[in-house]
């Protein structure tokens, strides 16, 4: 578990998953994930997130409000997918519901974990992506210090040439340089 001022990053629980779906099928939040999820299908992508976590004791962590233990939405710290330019990279990400939009929660909590993956884990580097067009995403990473690195940008193989999603950006964290 990791906490912040108004955070708790903590692993999944079965009462997540009803959120976390709803979230997901939410057409404003599935359209920067560049696919429409059925029920079953976030169903699907939750069952894959517990079970990454027990397996390699890190992933996608549950966002959760302390004020009122309300399910905000999740953060990630994951190895790049291999089929992915940025590959070998780790990378950290963010998913919250739209109700969590504007608050600074995705930074607060993307902030925490970027901590610990530099102060815990003794990551020399962390990356993260999204769509080109997805300007609330990358004005997070401006806000954690992350900088553009444009030549490891890619055309995500994932999402069809044709698609407004398929440019993605890379942000790079580095972790700071012991005194």
């Amino acid at each position: 578990m990791i906490e912040t001022e108004r955070l708790i990053l903590r692993r999944w629980r079965a009462a997540d998953r009803a959120a976390y779906v709803a979230m997901l099928i939410d057409p404003e939040v599935g359209y920067w994930l560049g696919a429409d999820l059925t029920e079953a299908k976030a169903l699907a992508v939750v069952g894959r997130f517990e079970a990454q976590f027990a397996q390699v004791g890190d992933g996608f962590w549950t966002v959760e409000r302390r004020a009122d233990a309300a399910f905000l939405g999740a953060v990630e710290l994951l190895p790049v997918n291999a089929t992915l330019p940025p590959a070998p990279a780790t990378e950290i990400g963010w998913r919250l519901a739209r109700a969590s939009w504007g608050h600074g929660y995705a930074t607060e909590a993307a902030r925490a974990l970027l901590a610990h993956g530099f102060e815990k884990l003794g990551l020399t580097e962390i990356i993260a992506f999204t769509a080109e067009t997805n300007l609330r995403s990358q004005a997070v990473m401006g806000r954690l210090g992350m900088a553009r690195d444009a030549a490891r940008d890619f055309d995500h193989p994932a999402i069809a040439a044709d698609h407004p999603l398929r440019r993605h950006v890379v942000y790079v964290a580095r972790a700071p340089i012991p005194a």
